[in-house]
């Protein structure tokens, strides 16, 4: 008997999350997928959330589209996808996730680099332009909008002209590196602020930083 009830009060709360999809956020990295571009400035989105994942304790598997990990922080599920898209086509895997965990739009976070930002700088938008980043061109093609939420870590523009391409996919400089792990733990903070504390209070917390 109490073996069925057990099983009754798990079915009831796997419904409960089922339906209150505002409970679940999905957090899209963006990047590229192969060794050659692992530790490059345009992966940032897979270093956070490779970050995150080490952190929360969990691993994340092959799965449609892309790489998929979860975790669980004050009620509320994170699904962190690393596309398996390349770049230009990260808005497929967004959309397909999206409908698969029946994620509201106001629930996504989308994690890219940005040029226009000092190396580590966070800025944090409810919507905005894809500002020549070809992931989010995608995504707002893909979506048909511009309004979802996006997490842009600065990269600089320390490169010469006509060098763009090369600086994108180059490696992180010692330095960089050297910083990176307290940038890295802002980031981890910032998520988790996302879906506990809500998108507004996480831009006037996160901002600038």
């Amino acid at each position: 008997m109490l073996a069925f009830f057990g099983r009754l009060l798990g079915k009831t709360k796997e419904i409960q999350e089922e339906v209150d999809p505002m409970k679940k956020f999905l957090i899209v990295g963006l990047g590229n997928i192969g060794p050659k571009y692992h530790n490059t400035r345009h992966n940032i989105g897979f270093k956070i959330l490779d970050y995150i994942a080490e952190k929360e304790e969990v691993t994340f598997t092959t799965d449609k589209l892309g790489d998929m990990a979860t975790f669980r922080f004050k009620g509320r599920t994170f699904v962190m996808i690393k596309p398996s898209t390349y770049m230009n086509l990260s808005g497929k895997a967004v959309n397909y996730w999206l409908a698969k965990e029946k994620v509201p739009l106001e629930n996504l976070m989308v994690i890219t680099d940005d040029l226009n930002l000092n190396f580590g700088a966070i800025r944090v938008k409810t919507k905005g332009s894809d500002g020549g980043h070809n992931g989010l061109k995608d995504i707002q093609a893909t979506l048909n909008t511009s309004n979802y939420n996006r997490f842009r870590f600065g990269i600089s523009d320390e490169f010469s002209k006509g060098n763009q391409v090369e600086y994108v996919l180059g490696d992180w400089t010692n330095e960089e590196e050297d910083k990176m792990p307290e940038r890295l733990e802002t980031s981890h903070k910032l998520i988790k602020s996302f879906g506990t504390a809500g998108i507004n209070n996480t831009m006037n917390t996160f901002n600038g930083k």
